[in-house]
């Protein structure tokens, strides 16, 4: 899930900063209403900048962590949507600061919608699996859990699956001497967040020894 929402969002930042670094490059006038073709797309200096400012941002998020990545993917598609909008208003007029035309405009409607899709990717789902950083108990007695509960980075998600594996082994009886003692120093505390210190302590300590 993660990596394609990580993927995506290189992508899309990717397409972004060439039309940015494009447009910077060619000198355009940074407030010109008429723009000059970059890509096949009309822009001026501040679009350009602007379109660098917002791979920056995307590709920011996409290293933190899935929750961040999709939340700002979200938004930024939001965003693309609703300058589609505000800027196909103001086409041929003294208005059109970002010197759009309308292949910007279905640029925008269509970079928009994928941002939308893949922040979307994972999140909105009426079944999610146990580890999705998304995932939240169901019934009216579930307790509301903070949200350094979930996994977030590529790590803790690969020390859920160890964990969870372990606990599996332990119950199958095949479990190795270092999977038994860890689930069973992981039975002691309650948080999945404690959960994953526990299990960590193990790695650092073999580290230290």
């Amino acid at each position: 899930m993660f990596a394609v929402q990580r993927i995506g969002a290189f992508v899309v930042a990717g397409v972004i900063a060439v039309f940015g670094v494009l447009g910077l490059l060619n000198g355009l006038d940074f407030f010109s209403t008429d723009g000059e073709r970059v890509l096949g797309l009309s822009s001026n200096g501040l679009l350009s900048t602007i379109s660098l400012v917002t791979a920056a941002v995307l590709v920011a998020a996409a290293l933190r962590g899935p929750r961040i990545a999709s939340t700002v993917m979200i938004v930024i598609g939001v965003l693309f949507l609703v300058s589609a909008l505000a800027n196909l208003a103001v086409l041929n007029t003294d208005f059109n600061f970002l010197a759009f035309g309308l292949s910007n405009v279905a640029f925008s409607v269509v970079a928009g919608l994928v941002l939308l899709m893949l922040g979307a990717y994972g999140r909105v789902s009426g079944n999610l699996p146990a580890d999705s950083p998304y995932a939240r108990e169901t019934g009216d007695d579930a307790p509301l859990l903070a949200a350094d509960e979930f996994p977030s980075t590529p790590a803790e998600f690969a020390v859920e699956r160890e964990m969870r594996d372990a606990e599996v082994a332990v119950v199958q009886h095949i479990a190795s001497f270092d999977q038994r003692r860890r689930v069973a120093a992981m039975a002691q505390v309650t948080s999945r967040k404690e959960r994953r210190e526990v299990w960590t302590s193990f790695d650092r300590a073999r580290r230290d020894a």
